[in-house]
């Protein structure tokens, strides 16, 4: 028996495996995508179930290029710095907004989009809003885990003002109370609910008014994992360079989104 395992030492050394590197990227050939899976047009299901969308056209071609593969599992986005923690998933990739708040518990890539909140009103609605002041004695609803729901939280004044403010789990509820009219306005990120307009014409309309700051959104790993951070980042700017992620914005946008200038330094 004490040959028999010295031999596999023996190979064992040989071959290197003994000796792998956990950091290297390499090692591990799947990793596990963490989205929302009904936050369109970055991440949803289609009429047939399957998970589509811009960041997993992005997230698929990424992982083309870097050799691996991608799984992509639906979460609570409330959760979704827990989920990662855990190991249940290795990135966040579904429109995620790049905060100093999350920026404590999420290693960001570089910005590849930009990204504002803006308000949602039915279609008939005669409200007078021009600032986030006049949403005082609204109704007011948003995505539960989001930046939106952060901006309100951290203020007071705003908070205090409204008659009620509800998160949802997901955008397609809140989407369905705002027509209801069980809420009266619907905080919600600009890209998302301009795509959700143009699939349900005649429903809803943007108000021009902006909550919070200018936001841009980028991908997210867990702190330790500097090394699939700058993998992901390279293959990302391999796809700038040869126009990949240009077209994927345009099947998407009609229009080239992607901070290439950011992006690619």
């Amino acid at each position: 028996m004490r040959k028999i395992l010295l031999i596999i030492c023996a190979a064992l050394l040989i071959s290197g495996c003994g000796d792998k590197n956990i950091d290297d990227i390499s090692y591990k050939k799947i990793y596990v995508v963490g989205l929302d899976a009904e936050y369109a047009p970055m991440g949803f299901r289609d009429e047939s179930g399957e998970i589509v969308g811009f960041d997993i056209d992005l997230a698929k071609e990424t992982a083309r290029h870097m050799g691996v593969e991608f799984e992509f599992r639906p979460i609570e986005w409330s959760r979704k710095v827990d989920e990662l923690n855990s190991g249940r998933i290795d990135i966040i990739w579904n429109g995620l907004d790049i905060t100093a708040e999350r920026k404590e518990n999420i290693l960001y890539s570089k910005p590849y989009m930009d990204n504002r909140q803006i308000l949602l009103v039915k279609a008939d609605s005669n409200l007078s809003i021009h600032s986030e002041y006049d949403l005082a004695d609204k109704k007011v609803g948003t995505q539960s885990g989001s930046s939106s729901e952060t901006y309100v939280e951290y203020n007071e004044t705003l908070k205090n003002s409204l008659k009620e403010f509800r998160t949802y789990g997901s955008f397609k509820t809140a989407f369905r109370d705002l027509e209801m009219g069980t809420i009266d306005v619907l905080i919600v990120d600009e890209i998302a609910g301009r795509y959700h307009m143009s699939k349900v014409p005649n429903k809803f309309k943007a108000l021009e008014v902006t909550i919070g700051s200018a936001t841009s959104i980028g991908i997210g790993f867990r702190m330790t994992d500097i090394a699939l951070r700058d993998e992901v980042q390279n293959a990302f700017n391999k796809m700038i360079k040869d126009g990949t992620a240009k077209k994927i914005s345009e099947k998407w946008f009609q229009a080239d989104l992607i901070k290439s200038s950011k992006m690619a330094r």
